[in-house]
């Protein structure tokens, strides 16, 4: 016969497991689509508060992408090579907004076709600005077609974005995806969170 003991060392299991479940099952979901990436995530207390986070990009190679996280969001953290740099302005004919005019778009230096500080480190939130699924990656240029050359496509209703995540169009997506504020505290480390002057810490874009 089950002891009262027993019992309630269930009943706190149980309690423990779906509050486990719930407060990682969205983001965890989402991560594991993302198998071969590294996955970086400042400390629970970080995140709950929403304070800024610092990454180590030290052994970022050219081509990998990374997925920080911050505010409990993903973050894209992609070190583009001198050739997809080359490329991006091959899409700007094909891109809603080439120039990031829309709403949104902060910090001031997301205009252009870098969309960044430093043109091979680009860091954007992993967030579709349709109905806000995780786009994947699909940097082979031509694995969408002749004229793809490498970006992000959303799985959910097949909005493509370029590799500074600046969306086509025709896709679903109203606006490119934003940038989060951020600066390099050194070559190897990026604080994402706010800008060097310590500012754009309220900073929240219309998708969130």
């Amino acid at each position: 016969m089950e002891s009262i003991v027993d019992q309630d060392i269930d009943h706190k299991r149980r309690r423990f497991l779906v509050a486990t479940t719930g407060a990682v099952g969205g983001l965890g979901i989402a991560l594991a689509a993302w198998p071969f990436l590294d996955s970086m995530e400042p400390s629970q207390a970080a995140i709950g508060a929403g304070a800024p986070i610092d990454v180590d990009i030290s052994k970022l190679e050219p081509g990998q992408l990374i997925l920080a996280v911050w505010r409990s969001r993903p973050i894209w953290i992609l070190h583009r090579t001198d050739a997809q740099l080359a490329a991006l302005p091959k899409n700007n004919p094909m891109l809603r907004d080439p120039d990031s005019r829309q709403r949104q778009q902060l910090p001031e230096f997301v205009n252009g076709d870098y969309r960044a500080l430093e043109p091979h480190i680009f860091i954007a939130v992993a967030i579709c600005t349709h109905l806000g699924c995780l786009p994947n990656f699909e940097p082979e240029p031509g694995s969408l077609g002749p004229d793809w050359q490498g970006g992000f496509l959303c799985p959910c209703h097949g909005s493509r974005y370029d590799l500074s995540a600046r969306v086509f169009d025709g896709s679903p997506a109203p606006l490119n995806i934003p940038i989060p504020p951020y600066w390099f505290k050194s070559e190897k480390i990026v604080r994402i969170g706010e800008l060097k002057d310590g500012g754009s810490q309220d900073w929240s874009p219309a998708i969130w």
